[in-house]
């Protein structure tokens, strides 16, 4: 069985941590820290409950002076690098709220976000004071350090996974607007997938939005353009006219339907929870210019509550020459996956050009 992630912090990683903070903080008791760590109810906590509890452990075997207690970790943070040290930037967002440690929370946050990352932490003191904050990420959005520069981005996003919503921006996104404007053209690839992501998350709110400031901001820049298609995943997904039309997907209508022809079936009709299937395809597209065309498939999976909903998988997206005639397969798996679970019942399947649903078949599934 595979090691579950919440597992890096055992018994061993404890005490290494701690023998790290021994070389700076002499009287810290180790055994006492582990202990309290890992009590009884330890192997019950998911990963950021175990998180948490070590950030809120630590704080009572430091000193209790807030700024001495810094000093420690950022004396041994160049040794403690990577995902497991997210309890250090979660330990600010613990102990570090009050008024009178801003400043040393905000320039704790900028070290320690480059050892690992404080995108979950920033989000407690933006909610607290989200001007202030902001400002503070717009100098951060400047930073010589692409993982600062991140953190500018990331750690407001709207609808960050694992993280605390931003309702606030959810309603008025123009702050996170004003720092990805200085993030369009980064020169990290690592800074850029944030701006995307960010955006993305504020077109499930914002459509219109996003679809103004991709408009903006398309042809200014290979890598802002990169940026903006993908930011606009979801509204393509959807087939949003306007985002189709901006990446320059060709239209579709009952008059001139992009697909003349189309088919869809699937092998076997009959199958259990786990097996696999294969999807087969074929479509004439309309003669005449090329044609910019996203084809997909799409299953109506049922829920657990019985109804169906839809999920799409991208087949292909390319230009095409028209009256071209394309055929293809595809193997899908029906096994659980940790993000998706299946149910027995009749599944409907689609294929889809640009959105528009051009053919069906079905199947059944079974326990």
């Amino acid at each position: 069985m595979a090691e579950l992630l919440k597992d890096i912090y055992n018994e061993k990683f404890l005490l290494d941590f701690s023998k790290k903070v021994q070389s700076a903080y002499s009287v810290f008791d180790a055994m006492a820290f582990v202990t309290a760590v890992m009590d009884d109810i330890w192997d019950t906590l998911p990963l950021k409950a175990r998180t948490r509890r070590i950030s809120e452990k630590l704080g009572l075997y430091l000193p209790h002076d807030y700024a001495a207690t810094l000093e420690i970790l950022h004396a041994i943070a160049d040794s403690c690098i990577g995902f497991p040290y997210l309890f250090f930037p979660d330990f600010v967002e613990v102990y570090g709220r009050e008024e009178q440690h801003w400043e040393l929370s905000m320039n704790a946050l900028e070290n320690f976000t480059q050892k690992s990352s404080a995108e979950f932490a920033v989000r407690t003191f933006i909610l607290a004071d989200p001007e202030r904050v902001m400002r503070r990420m717009s100098s951060w959005a400047e930073h010589a350090n692409e993982h600062v520069r991140r953190l500018a981005s990331e750690g407001c996003r709207p609808r960050l996974p694992w993280g605390q919503a931003l309702p606030i921006f959810k309603k008025d996104p123009a702050p996170v607007l004003s720092i990805l404007e200085l993030l369009k053209a980064d020169p990290s690839l690592y800074v850029r997938k944030s701006v995307a992501n960010n955006l993305n998350d504020i077109s499930k709110d914002n459509p219109s939005l996003v679809l103004e400031t991709g408009r903006r901001w398309i042809g200014s820049h290979p890598d802002t353009d990169w940026i903006i298609r993908h930011g606009c995943r979801t509204l393509v997904r959807g087939a949003n006219p306007e985002a189709m039309k901006l990446f320059g997907y060709a239209s579709t209508t009952e008059e001139a339907p992009l697909a003349t022809s189309a088919s869809i079936s699937v092998q076997p009709l009959s199958l259990r929870i786990g097996d696999s299937s294969e999807i087969q395809y074929s479509l004439d597209v309309r003669e005449g210019e090329s044609l910019h065309i996203r084809i997909e498939y799409g299953i109506y999976f049922i829920k657990a509550n019985g109804k169906p909903s839809r999920k799409l998988f991208l087949l292909s997206d390319k230009t095409l020459s028209g009256g071209v005639h394309l055929t293809g397969t595809r193997s899908h798996s029906w096994a659980n996956l940790t993000t998706r679970r299946h149910y027995p019942g009749p599944h409907n399947l689609v294929l889809l050009v640009n959105g528009v649903e051009v053919a069906e078949t079905s199947l059944t599934l079974r326990s």
